[in-house]
């Protein structure tokens, strides 16, 4: 949630007062917003100590599991609202988690960066990876493992049989729902298991 807004434009998909599940919650900055300002409760899920920690003194309830061992522990349709903003391109199983994140809420909401954002091309062009704001690292040393498009993710998702209740790129803080796959350093979307 790095960019000014971002954090609102997100939490403005979450219906008040629903059981969210925060998958890759970090520091659990989201989740609290989300309790303070819509009434929302929930938990977190994160992998490292010092980002549990940080929810915990946040007041934020959060479960230390790895994603890529799945989401198991939770029944089909516990939560109202499933949360996977910037960790599918870090896991290795990122079409099983997202059928594990429809399974497991009612609405799903994912972000991830565009790579198909309009500076990302000409990097490319220009024959480098592209490093940006969104996408800060070198190719040898980045966290991310998978890169995508907010064109790709509308194939995933009609693949795996998942409807696009709402969707746009956010680029500066602000929604870009016109040419977002062009103009968007980062995509949303908001899915069920139609």
């Amino acid at each position: 949630m790095s960019a000014p807004g971002v954090m609102e434009t997100i939490a403005a998909l979450v219906p008040e007062g629903s059981r969210v599940l925060d998958l890759g919650c970090g520091t659990g900055e989201l989740l609290a917003y989300l309790q303070e300002k819509r009434g929302c409760t929930g938990y977190g899920v994160e992998l490292s100590d010092a980002n549990l920690l940080a929810c915990v003194k946040r007041g934020v309830s959060a479960i230390q599991l790895n994603l890529e061992d799945g989401l198991a522990m939770f029944a089909d349709q516990s939560f109202d609202v499933v949360l996977q903003l910037e960790t599918l391109q870090h896991l290795r199983n990122t079409e099983a988690m997202l059928r594990e994140t429809a399974r497991v809420g009612r609405i799903g909401i994912v972000s991830f960066p565009n790579f198909a954002h309009w500076p990302n091309r000409l990097q490319v062009m220009m024959g480098r990876m592209p490093v940006t704001r969104v996408l800060p690292y070198e190719w040898y040393d980045t966290p991310n493992i998978r890169v995508g498009t907010y064109a790709d993710f509308e194939v995933l998702a009609r693949k795996n049989a998942l409807r696009i209740l709402d969707s746009f790129g956010i680029q500066d803080g602000r929604e870009v729902r016109r040419f977002p796959n062009l103009l968007s350093s980062m995509a949303v979307f908001k899915f069920d298991r139609g």
